[in-house]
């Protein structure tokens, strides 16, 4: 988080006062400079106004869809952390906001820690795009992106060159959810039967986790996709 001078500046999106309250509450006790917004309209005036570090979403708005929103700030503000406020059951809406491009989201209700953590995961996703880094440590696992090698608890683990590719997309995305159609595109090269990615995920569990049937490093976002967990 920046310093007391320059907070960072959170525009958060929902047609719930209460929600609104708890979340301006809450971010404002961890330092954050919170600014709110009731429907669509007012977040893109907003946007427009002075552009915020970091967009907190509700899909469901009464005006402009929060997909809407998402696809135009898209168009122009490529680099904005945008976390999504999704219903429990609003499964195709988070697949759908993060193939547009949103980042993260949280499912109603949710905890400020919860938030919190995602918040921090967007900003250090953001700095990361920025410039890939050479060298990738989270936990026991190291990845090694100059030399191409994978080490897992100090040993080598040898991976297939699609077992690599895809462990380096999700490096390069660290902590941000991907959904399956991402992933398949970016390492298949189209679209393809989830049943593959399913498998190479299997596979590059049982070689770079301890526990592969609870794993600590590639985790499930059900229905959604896959998420490498971030550096802590």
């Amino acid at each position: 988080m920046r310093s007391e001078s320059m907070p960072l500046r959170v525009l958060v999106v929902d047609d719930e006062p209460p929600i609104r309250r708890f979340l301006r509450t809450s971010l404002s006790a961890q330092g954050y400079d919170i600014v709110e917004a009731g429907d669509g309209a007012q977040a893109l005036a907003e946007m427009r106004r002075r552009p915020p570090d970091l967009l907190v979403l509700d899909l469901g708005l009464p005006d402009i869809d929060g997909l809407e929103i998402i696809r135009r700030l898209r168009a122009d503000a490529a680099s904005l952390p945008i976390i999504v406020l999704s219903s429990r059951m609003d499964e195709a809406g988070k697949v759908e906001a993060l193939d547009l491009g949103a980042d993260d989201y949280v499912t109603k209700p949710f905890g400020v820690d919860e938030l919190l953590a995602r918040i921090r995961a967007a900003m250090r996703h953001r700095l990361q795009q920025q410039g890939e880094r050479p060298l990738f440590r989270s936990g026991d696992l190291t990845m090694d992106l100059v030399r191409r090698v994978v080490t897992v608890r100090g040993a080598e683990v040898k991976l297939s060159p699609r077992e690599y590719d895809l462990l380096r997309l999700l490096v390069a995305h660290a902590g941000k959810v991907l959904t399956h159609r991402f992933i398949l595109k970016e390492v298949w090269g189209a679209e393809t039967d989830v049943q593959y990615l399913r498998i190479y995920i299997r596979q590059l569990r049982q070689k770079i986790e301890a526990a592969p049937e609870r794993p600590h490093h590639i985790l499930t976002e059900t229905g959604v996709g896959y998420r490498l967990r971030s550096p802590d």
